[in-house]
């Protein structure tokens, strides 16, 4: 179970409030490791940080906002203020805007974009040197089943999942010389706030994805909290540029 052990590592999850990031922040916390939460809301961010102290690590959150570039440098810098240093980066905040594509307007779709991957390659540049100063370094790229294939009703969605794999790769291919490992998790129907949203907006979601899951089960946040472990540790050091689904054979399923 060495393989497994975080202590000593730091690890920043935005979006770590809730949901998917906070999942992933327990997983850190059980195995060992220092956790800072990046979220916009101060109230969740703080029983974030209680929820992970009681598993035994230490935690501490800031207040970002994704969508703007100098807050997310700000973030990677304040992180390894607080706790020294900085082992793992997850990019989990991401946000959607749910219309058919001829009603989706430039700014919404601008709006998209930056969260879920622009924001995504700025924490990356901004992470790089503090991993590089430490010898090495994990960053679990948030992806989606839609990185995968497409929804009638996410066409700005999709694009950015599918650049967050692309982004991954590309980013796996040029710092592996610096012993960072960058891999992209593919959520499916996962049970969150973000999803909740879509079932209030999209008529028969929830039924339609029932019938398609080989699990017969939306996922729960809880899903990820292996994978997420196992892509932060040493288990996997030979494992770069991949994505991994996490989604209950939904995107597999015919």
């Amino acid at each position: 179970m060495n393989y497994f052990d975080l202590s000593g590592r730091v690890a920043l999850v935005t979006g770590g409030n809730g949901g998917i990031g906070l999942a992933h922040g327990r997983g850190f916390a059980m195995h060992g490791a220092n956790v800072m939460v990046a979220g916009r809301n101060t109230e969740k961010n703080a029983a974030a940080v209680k929820a992970l102290q009681e598993l035994g690590g230490e935690a501490d959150s800031l207040v970002v906002d994704v969508g703007d570039e100098q807050s997310c440098r700000d973030m990677i810098e304040q992180t390894v203020a607080r706790f020294g240093r900085l082992d793992i980066l997850v990019n989990n905040a991401g946000t959607s805007v749910r219309k058919q594509p001829q009603d989706i307007t430039l700014e919404e779709w601008r709006l998209v974009q930056d969260v879920n991957l622009t924001s995504a390659f700025i924490c990356c540049q901004a992470a790089y040197p503090h991993m590089c100063a430490v010898g090495g370094g994990k960053i679990i790229n948030i992806g989606s089943m839609m990185s995968l294939f497409g929804a009638s009703f996410a066409a700005p969605y999709a694009s950015s999942k599918g650049g967050i794999v692309q982004l991954t790769k590309s980013l796996a291919c040029s710092w592996a010389k610096d012993n960072i490992q960058v891999n992209t998790v593919l959520p499916g129907w996962i049970d969150t706030e973000l999803t909740r949203q879509a079932r209030e907006q999209v008529d028969g979601l929830y039924e339609r994805v029932l019938s398609r899951s080989p699990t017969g089960r939306w996922g729960v946040p809880e899903d990820h909290v292996g994978t997420a472990v196992f892509l932060a540790s040493k288990a996997s050091n030979f494992v770069t540029g991949a994505s991994i689904p996490v989604d209950g054979g939904y995107s597999v399923f015919i």
